[in-house]
């Protein structure tokens, strides 16, 4: 056991500057957290798989490294945990599907190179609704993922995993992927920060594709800062992933560190009085705007009326996307086979439609049916053509509204977490509640979720979602800092000390069919 059991609390920068300072040691650090995964992951069940030699093994050479006066990277030795949709050499990658079960890639995602580089070691992956279709981690092939807050609660989704282990204190610093609010949506329910950088700002080689136009990979994190802090390290060009943008990275350490509104022009998306809220979610958006206006920025409402249809464009693009990128998973190619004859003369149709019944779950097949139909001859223009139409509307309404704000803001999510099993039967209803994130995923522009206090109906957290302008990430943790720093002097510590402890006896962890 480490002699820093409070190693776990601190931030990454925290932790940065200690380790800079020799402090502490890169083994201690990582030593404290495979203690904290040991006393309650059983309970929460973030983690898909561990790394602990290989996170000891890095953070060795970082100790090292440093002993010897070299230069480091400011995060070197700060551990990580990764979504598991993302590629790495020596521990499995599943996109939480039997379709992948087991697979050791031959390679890394250039995320995780860029954290190798830094010398981040990695703990662990992440869980996750399998190929990221799901809003809650109910529909992982291994088992729900409980929000830390309360185990009874989602974590959100697709990304629930990276959430919980920055909720639970298993890890500072973590890696998700957003496609539709799947780094956002968590962040809001776990009280954590979760950042969706401009459409091509991080790379996606490498990434396990959902809907390719839609995709973004993003840091997350308990503080702004620290959420730049890995940001900084996730971005930049890469010649290897075609939409990647060739320009400098927005200074968004230097805006999380400067947080100051005043003179910043903030636009209300649909208005004060948008209804569709929870009553404690409401309350503290329209709290944060109180303050934000008491730091100096102008609020004013702003309308963005083709918002209203995105949720419907989207469950149209995304399933057109994703029928398309699933198709390599045939079981010739990629992915799980079943021989229905076991070993007999089957014929590659029934081998391709064996192996899909067995490696998919529920929801990945009505994603690839719905997107299959959307694409298909006579239909693709009445559907997925007119869905893309609304896309541009969208964008749109999102140029209008910068061109007399600097920002936009609204609740990240229209409630708290719901319990673990509400909703899973009613995919209807999980889809509308990325009502607020879809349309940044729509027209490539940032977004990011702080949390701004708790409900006062069930004591759970929630969150405020800040968008910009594409290429203007930096913006974004300028407000987010702003809303955090006052947050924390009000309440005189940060949004996470309020949350209960996780208990360390296990919770029987219910499969998706039993979800």
């Amino acid at each position: 056991m480490t002699d820093h059991p409070d190693l776990v609390r601190r931030s990454a920068a925290r932790l940065a500057a200690d380790l800079a300072a020799r402090d502490v040691s890169a083994v201690e650090v990582v030593r404290a957290h495979l203690d904290r995964m040991d006393a309650v992951d059983g309970a929460v069940h973030a983690y898909l798989h561990r790394d602990d030699e290989g996170a000891l093994a890095t953070a060795r050479e970082v100790d090292a490294a440093r002993a010897r006066g070299e230069a480091l990277h400011p995060l070197a030795g700060v551990p990580v945990a990764v979504k598991d949709v993302a590629c790495t050499v020596g521990q499995p990658t599943t996109a939480g599907s039997k379709m992948l079960e087991g697979w050791m890639p031959p390679y890394d995602a250039t995320v995780v190179e860029r954290l190798r580089a830094a010398g981040l070691p990695i703990l662990g992956k992440t869980n996750m609704d399998e190929f990221a279709m799901g809003s809650s981690t109910e529909h992982s092939a291994y088992g729900v993922t409980r929000n830390p807050w309360d185990l009874t609660r989602v974590p959100g989704g697709s990304g629930g995993g990276s959430s919980a282990v920055l909720a639970s204190f298993q890890a500072p610093l973590a890696v998700g992927s957003d496609t539709g609010g799947s780094i956002r949506q968590p962040a809001a329910v776990t009280g954590t920060v979760g950042t969706k950088p401009t459409y091509g700002g991080v790379s996606r080689y490498g990434v396990i594709a959902l809907a390719s136009s839609l995709d973004q990979i993003g840091p997350c994190a308990r503080t702004v800062l620290d959420t730049a802090l890995l940001h900084e390290v996730l971005a930049g060009h890469d010649p290897r992933d075609s939409t990647s943008i060739d320009a400098p990275v927005p200074p968004v350490v230097q805006a999380a560190r400067r947080a100051d509104v005043a003179g910043l022009r903030i636009g209300v998306v649909g208005g004060r009085d948008a209804t569709g809220y929870q009553p404690g979610v409401l309350a503290r958006f329209t709290e944060a705007l109180d303050r934000l206006e008491a730091a100096g920025a102008t609020v004013v409402d702003v309308a963005c009326p083709h918002f209203d249809y995105a949720v419907a464009a989207y469950y149209l693009i995304l399933p057109s996307e994703a029928s398309s990128n699933l198709a390599r998973y045939d079981a010739m190619r990629y992915g799980l086979r079943v021989d229905p004859s076991r070993g007999g003369a089957s014929s590659a149709e029934q081998v391709m439609a064996a192996s899909r019944e067995a490696g998919f779950g529920d929801e990945v097949k009505r994603r690839i049916i719905l997107g299959t139909y959307a694409l298909s001859a006579g239909y693709v223009d009445a559907y997925y053509g007119q869905a893309q139409r609304v896309r541009t509307l969208v964008a749109h309404d999102f140029a209008a509204a910068f061109e007399q704000v600097d920002v936009l803001v609204s609740p990240t999510t229209p409630t708290t977490a719901y319990p673990i099993g509400e909703k899973v039967d009613d995919p209807l209803a999980m889809y509308r509640l990325d009502v607020t994130t879809i349309p940044a995923n729509l027209a490539g522009v940032p977004g990011l979720s702080v949390p701004v206090g708790l409900a006062d109906e069930d004591g759970l957290p929630v969150g405020l979602q800040v968008l910009a302008p594409a290429m203007a990430d930096d913006r974004l943790y300028t407000v987010a800092a702003a809303l955090e720093r006052d947050l924390v002097d009000a309440w005189g510590a940060p949004l996470l000390d309020r949350a209960p402890e996780v208990s360390t006896s296990p919770v029987p962890t219910p499969t998706r069919q039993e979800a």
